[in-house]
């Protein structure tokens, strides 16, 4: 027997106002190729992990996290956003901790939230950008990175360091973050030395950043912050990136002459806007080849 008009019509629009707060615990795994690498090089794979807002709570997330492991890539790069709260740095550090176990290299740089807790924002802030801010760092993020250090990762802030992986020599270039005004990639410029493949990690995709990468050589650029834009409109896309990336570059690869960029959605978001809408939670699992993508 059909359900009557007036309860179906109920039971659709309740469907569609609950679905903003389900999407954020439906994450997914998406899978990349990229020709970046000399000819006959072996592939590398690059599990690109963001914004994880992880507060103590959230053993679900953690899980489907640590389950990547699974996955031994060659290389993970964790792009800021890790914690929410203070007391979230010794389950990052359990959780972290198992992709060196599995063999892979690991780096990681901070975000604007690994700095500054998260405050309750302003019903238009999201639009608007205009948010409270706290004006002193309150997490104790050094504390944290020290215990990411300590299970086997590395700090990428401010600092160059080469990795070779299955023959291929990269050159792996971090930053503090860009939203903050704390990045000094002064610190780091240079050229990418001949042959090697030169991959920038930041967390805000400020064009200031990405124009200092691609100078410099990097032919790929790992970044998160803006969510995906959190809430896409089917056909307009992300209204907001957080930052003065075009909004098309909110999310996934792109390319601006020869460097290619990868925006994560990310795995989270602020404890006080726990929505999205067609914006999953992602991390990504970029291959590295040679030729071009087929």
């Amino acid at each position: 027997m059909p359900l009557p008009a007036p309860l179906l019509t109920a039971g659709l629009a309740a469907g569609l106002a609950a679905w903003p707060f389900t999407e954020p615990h439906l994450p997914v795994l998406r899978r990349l190729r990229l020709p970046l690498l000399a000819p006959g090089a072996a592939p590398l794979t690059v599990l690109h992990l963001s914004d994880l807002h992880l507060l103590p709570r959230q053993a679900r997330k953690a899980s489907w996290v640590r389950g990547l492991a699974g996955l031994r890539p060659d290389l993970v790069v964790a792009t800021g956003d890790h914690i929410s709260a203070a007391d979230a740095g010794a389950p990052l550090a359990q959780l972290y901790g198992a992709f060196p176990a599995a063999g892979a290299a690991a780096v990681f740089v901070p975000g604007n939230n690994d700095w500054y807790s998260p405050v309750r924002p302003r019903p238009t802030g999201y639009l608007t950008g205009r948010q409270p801010s706290r004006r002193t760092p309150d997490l104790p993020w050094p504390e944290v990175a020290a215990r990411l250090v300590a299970v086997g990762w590395t700090d990428l802030t401010h600092v160059r360091t080469p990795l070779e992986l299955r023959g291929t020599r990269l050159v792996l270039t971090g930053t503090d973050d860009g939203h903050l005004r704390r990045d000094r990639y002064a610190r780091v410029a240079g050229p990418v030395e001949p042959g090697a493949l030169g991959v920038g990690v930041t967390h805000t995709p400020q064009s200031r950043l990405l124009r200092a990468f691609a100078r410099d050589g990097h032919a790929l650029v790992l970044a998160g912050h803006t969510h995906g834009g959190q809430l896409r409109v089917p056909g307009l896309g992300p209204l907001v990136t957080n930052c003065d990336l075009p909004r098309w570059r909110a999310r996934g690869l792109t390319r601006d002459g020869g460097t290619w960029l990868h925006v994560s959605a990310g795995l989270g978001s602020s404890p006080y806007l726990p929505v999205r809408v067609c914006c999953r939670p992602e991390a990504t699992l970029l291959e590295l080849v040679a030729g071009p993508v087929r």
